[in-house]
């Protein structure tokens, strides 16, 4: 393996830097936590690693008890330091996680890095390119896939409450219930009825907590999604 020289490795630098700035600007305009500065060091921090990983192997000495040096050992241990640091991106509101793609992203660059710091600068080139189409040009895509949007849906009653007639109004609002879970309160004679209900995106659930809200049994309603 060759040191490398002055020029190269401010080559791999900055190419780094380029490429960890691109994604990250991707980051930046949608209002990420790691953004554009985040990604841009994350990137140049991993190309430097593996630029000191390769020329510690370049520099080693061969003695006659000489162990061969393993250059990706660095690279390891720095995509273990990257999965601490995407956790800290990743949040839970309420009942849903954000920040997945976001962590992914953060390994995703730190790959990258590593690729430039090897020297792989095909490799680092077409991943990036890769990044930022999946990151920019499949976010439109994937807002016209029909999925499923799960929704909780907890309502207190009264004792006369009914759970076949909420069920059927949930299925006639286009609902389908896919858990239940019951609740009561034997002095007050309570009931508390969560539900677990999935739709497709554009089915509206205002319909229906109005038509809930009708019966007169019903106490209380509460939505989370």
């Amino acid at each position: 393996m060759t040191v490398l020289t002055p020029s190269e490795i401010i080559l791999r630098l900055l190419l780094g830097m380029l490429l960890g700035g691109i994604i990250g600007f991707e980051r930046q305009t949608h209002g990420r936590p790691a953004g554009f500065r985040t990604q841009l060091l994350v990137c140049v921090a991993c190309v430097l690693l593996m630029i000191i990983s390769e020329n510690y192997y370049a520099y080693g000495q061969r003695t006659a008890e000489y162990i061969r040096l393993d250059p990706t050992r660095i690279a390891a241990g720095a995509m273990t330091g990257i999965g601490f640091l995407g956790a800290g991106v990743i949040l839970k509101a309420g009942l849903s996680v954000q920040g997945l793609t976001t962590a992914a992203c953060i390994w995703i660059v730190a790959a990258i890095g590593l690729a430039v710091g090897v020297g792989q600068y095909l490799a680092a080139i077409t991943g990036a390119v890769l990044t930022f189409i999946s990151l920019w040009l499949l976010r439109i895509v994937e807002t016209r896939i029909p999925r499923l949007t799960y929704r909780y849906v907890t309502l207190v009653t009264g004792e006369e409450g009914d759970e076949d007639t909420i069920k059927s109004l949930f299925e006639e609002h286009g609902f389908r219930v896919s858990k239940m879970d019951y609740e009561m309160v034997i002095p007050e004679k309570q009931k508390s009825f969560i539900f677990t209900i999935s739709s497709k995106d554009r089915v509206p659930i205002k319909q229906l907590i109005d038509k809930i809200s009708e019966i007169g049994y019903v106490t209380k309603i509460s939505v989370k999604s």
